[in-house]
């Protein structure tokens, strides 16, 4: 469903199962933009973190060292808020709802990805007791707006 007020569009995308990515939102999420992600804490609040992502197929991933507040509250409660705007014109923007999967990335491949994604460089070293995870959000409503 599209909708326009003035100039700007909102588009619209639900359904039970996964929902899937448009030409414009897959350009957002493929360019260098930063993503804003809320879960839910053991106590109903939001609990925000921004991060780097990558997107693969019609799911976006972000990683996060396991043990973090966000990785805790997903494996609680998968559902999952990601909004992610262009920098080069803040008023595109996604609102992506869905559920979370939280896998392991035994190899730290993600980010590297990630990494090379945003700087083009290699990432700094971590401990190697440092245990990194990979969550892909999986969408079930897909907000996008344009100006």
């Amino acid at each position: 469903m599209t909708s326009h007020s003035g100039d700007a569009a909102v588009t619209t995308h639900a359904r039970n199962s996964a929902a899937s990515f448009d030409e414009p939102v897959r350009a957002l999420l493929d360019g260098k933009n930063f993503a804003s992600v809320a879960t839910l804490g053991p106590d109903g609040a939001p609990q925000n973190s921004v991060v780097w992502i990558k997107r693969e197929g019609d799911t976006v991933l972000f990683s996060s060292v396991d043990g973090r507040q966000k990785v805790r509250n997903l494996r609680r409660d998968p559902r999952i808020s990601l909004s992610v705007y262009d920098l080069a014109n803040p008023y595109t923007s996604v609102e992506i709802r869905g559920t979370a999967e939280v896998v392991p990335d035994e190899g730290k491949r993600l980010p590297r990805d990630l990494s090379h994604k945003y700087l083009g460089i290699d990432p700094p070293a971590e401990k190697d007791e440092e245990t990194r995870v990979i969550i892909r959000v999986v969408p079930r409503k897909i907000v996008s707006f344009s100006a």
